[in-house]
């Protein structure tokens, strides 16, 4: 969240104002009493908040708990506000829009810098993309001063503030390598009357693969807006991700699973349209209890009417994936409610389907290939 992003912005001494986070109305109006007149912004992990009406300007600590009436408990892009920050107001001169982001398309990093900022930066690359500048940025390099030098003047800074953007844009590339971003951006960078400059928003999106580096980063997790079904899986080490359908999905391997949500909606066609409920990539362990932990995410998600279990036997072998199978639905009860297809291909094969023959559960059916499974699951889901 912005209030996030600027704290680690002053962390590496990037010019910015933290101002207060406040939960309730009345803790606005103190805040608002504290600083004079202020800003009362949302705080979401989503852009577009100016646009909803989540960011008001406050002239009175009144006029503040007033705004924070409103804006707490709105929703954003489907976000609900739970706090709002407020920040002293500043006297703006100019906006500018400056970033750091991976660019995986050419394998390294981009500077997104313009002077006219504001806005959305989308927004001004299709009215006047001659106003955007993109700076390829060597990762083995980096941003030392002579990067910083080319950046500020390809973005055509104004001369006064020439030494504070070269400063700038230093600080805030360390923001990005020595916290591990993908992305940091600073919109509106804003040049104020006394010329100076100061990021009056912040955003920072985070490297998941990095987090073993940085203990301190759970506390940036919005628990309260989490799914509780991907908190759950979270918590039990699942790769997995909620979407809208009704056939639950498990597999091992992200490739596998992606191919199976495409063959699982192309099936869903004939059946009523009904789509996949989710991602579910168990890697390549698939042992009773692993298999019961993805089990339980997906049984206890309200839209799953059916579950396609769909496994190649390459590491784990199709018998292991097999006996995790019957163990998972012994170890859930009757808490395992709902059909579940089972299309088993590789090492083992013939052993793993004959176990779960012989286990002969009610709710499993099994399937020679991966389309016919997918048929069946989206033909019980429909039922």
């Amino acid at each position: 969240m912005e209030y996030q992003a600027k704290e680690l912005f002053a962390k590496h001494d990037v010019s910015v104002t933290l101002g207060i986070v406040a939960n309730t109305p009345d803790e606005a109006k103190a805040a608002a009493e504290q600083l004079g007149v202020v800003v009362v912004k949302a705080q979401v992990q989503a852009g577009g908040r100016g646009k909803a009406g989540g960011v008001k300007l406050a002239k009175t600590p009144d006029e503040a708990k007033a705004h924070a009436e409103a804006i707490l408990g709105m929703e954003i892009k489907g976000l609900t506000v739970n706090r709002v920050l407020i920040a002293p107001a500043a006297d703006i001169a100019e906006e500018y829009y400056f970033g750091y982001l991976l660019d995986r398309s050419n394998r390294n990093y981009l500077c997104i810098a313009s002077v006219e900022g504001g806005v959305e930066i989308e927004e001004v690359a299709k009215t006047n993309p001659d106003a955007v500048h993109k700076i390829s940025i060597d990762p083995l390099t980096g941003v030392d001063e002579a990067k910083a030098r080319e950046i500020v003047a390809e973005a055509e800074f104004p001369e006064v503030l020439v030494e504070q953007a070269v400063v700038f844009a230093q600080r805030l590339w360390d923001v990005f390598v020595k916290e591990d971003a993908t992305l940091v951006e600073v919109n509106p960078l804003a040049r104020l009357a006394d010329d100076t400059l100061e990021a009056l928003d912040g955003k920072v999106s985070l490297d998941d693969n990095a987090e073993f580096r940085h203990g301190d980063h759970a506390v940036f997790e919005d628990k309260e807006a989490a799914d509780p079904l991907e908190a759950k899986a979270k918590a039990k080490g699942l790769n997995y991700v909620k979407l809208d359908g009704a056939v639950g999905v498990i597999g091992n391997g992200a490739g596998l699973v992606m191919s199976t949500l495409d063959v699982v909606a192309y099936a869903g066609e004939a059946h009523g349209g009904v789509k996949p409920a989710n991602f579910l990539d168990i890697g390549g362990g698939a042992s009773a209890q692993v298999m019961a932990d993805g089990l339980d995410v997906i049984l206890n998600d309200s839209q799953v009417k059916s579950v396609f279990v769909n496994v190649f036997g390459g590491i784990t072998s199709c018998d292991a994936v097999a006996n995790g199978i019957v163990g998972a639905l012994e170890l859930l009860g009757d808490s395992a409610s709902k059909p579940l297809v089972v299309r088993l291909d590789g090492n083992a094969v013939e052993e793993g389907r004959r176990i779960l023959a012989a286990a002969n559960h009610p709710l499993v059916t099994l399937a020679e290939t991966m389309d016919g499974g997918a048929d069946r699951a989206a033909e019980l889901a429909n039922k």
